[in-house]
């Protein structure tokens, strides 16, 4: 191993050396972190490539009477760990809101959210690094929550797509532009609260499982090229469920996912790989405890996922941090 260098500090070898472990084989390795943010489900989380930070919003704990929502920010770091943030502005407090880094304005866009049980909201901010800023399109998609990741920036396109959150429509973001625009698309997969990522190997947005709007938990993969949603029939796939997490590995070329539930209060903890043509189950020796709606990103600085929080088996919440190395 190369001499390390002075800067470093011992949190940022610990990462990195806790990644490298784990490079000999696919591996979750859970780092030992001096800070965190409070136990949460249903986070927003996307990794900000122009300031080289994984960013997290809010999230809601229902797990204590009456439920509470968080609208605090926090940056990862591999030299500092978690990080809470003070911006001069900020959405509302609120969990399940979507989110993804648009690197057409090197900004993260929100949209959207869960304020309370009964209530959805339809708000647009953008994050520049530094603080939020509301955003008021003339047109914008219906409220909505998703709890997990249903947004995803299309590079094919160089907008972010929208899917789900209870809905089976499908809208863009144009940064540039900061307009939303709804497509039409021929075929559309059931309205869900279904997952999606964009894979950067294939060039489309992969979309699985999520539950329908009878409570039916599906494990249906379609894609999105741009235009138009295909229903993919892989030879293997996960078993139904809803709300797992799904990130892009930038090492592998492949889309993961992890966990989700086939039906509250049970959680699973598998990790699946997708090449874009199949799923393959990863065999790792040791895994995250069960969960859904936990927040997952791709870090290209650690080279590896980070997965934070959820909803573990039995409804308790989390509030520990997870790296994923996969070479």
């Amino acid at each position: 191993m190369p001499p390390i260098p002075r800067f470093w500090t011992a949190l940022h070898m610990v990462l990195v050396l806790a990644a490298s472990a784990a490079a000999q084989s696919p591996e979750w390795v859970k780092p030992s972190l001096p800070s965190l943010p409070s136990t949460r489900c249903c986070g927003s989380m996307a990794y900000d490539g122009a300031t080289g930070l994984t960013v997290l919003f809010g999230g809601g704990n229902g797990g204590i009477y009456p439920a509470i929502r968080f609208n605090d920010t926090w940056t990862f770091s591999s030299t500092k760990g978690w990080s809470q943030l003070s911006p001069v502005t900020s959405p509302s407090p609120r969990q399940g809101a979507g989110i993804a880094y648009d690197p057409t304005t090197g900004t993260i866009v929100l949209f959207g959210g869960c304020p309370s049980w009964e209530t959805t909201i339809s708000d647009t901010w953008t994050w520049d690094g530094v603080t939020w800023t509301q955003q008021f399109p003339p047109v914008s998609p219906p409220a909505r929550v998703f709890d997990t990741q249903g947004m995803a920036y299309d590079a094919a396109t160089e907008t972010v797509v929208m899917f789900g959150g209870g809905f089976g429509d499908t809208w863009t973001w144009n940064g540039r532009t900061k307009t939303w625009t709804q497509k039409f698309p021929a075929t559309s997969p059931p309205p869900s609260n279904a997952t999606i990522a964009y894979d950067a190997a294939s060039g489309k947005v992969v979309l699985f499982g999520g539950a329908d709007n009878q409570g039916s938990d599906l494990n249906q993969t379609w894609t999105w090229d741009g235009a138009a949603w295909t229903q993919q029939f892989p030879a293997a796939s996960p078993s139904p469920r809803a709300l797992p997490s799904m990130a892009y590995d930038s090492n592998t070329r492949k889309v993961v996912l992890f966990g989700g539930t086939a039906g509250p209060p049970s959680a699973l903890n598998d990790t699946w790989n997708w090449n874009g043509t199949s799923w393959t189950q990863q065999q790792t020796s040791t895994d995250p405890p069960a969960r859904w709606a936990a927040a997952m990103t791709f870090d290209p600085y650690l080279k590896g996922l980070i997965l934070f929080g959820g909803e573990l088996s039995g409804d308790p919440f989390a509030n520990d941090t997870w790296l994923f190395k996969s070479q």
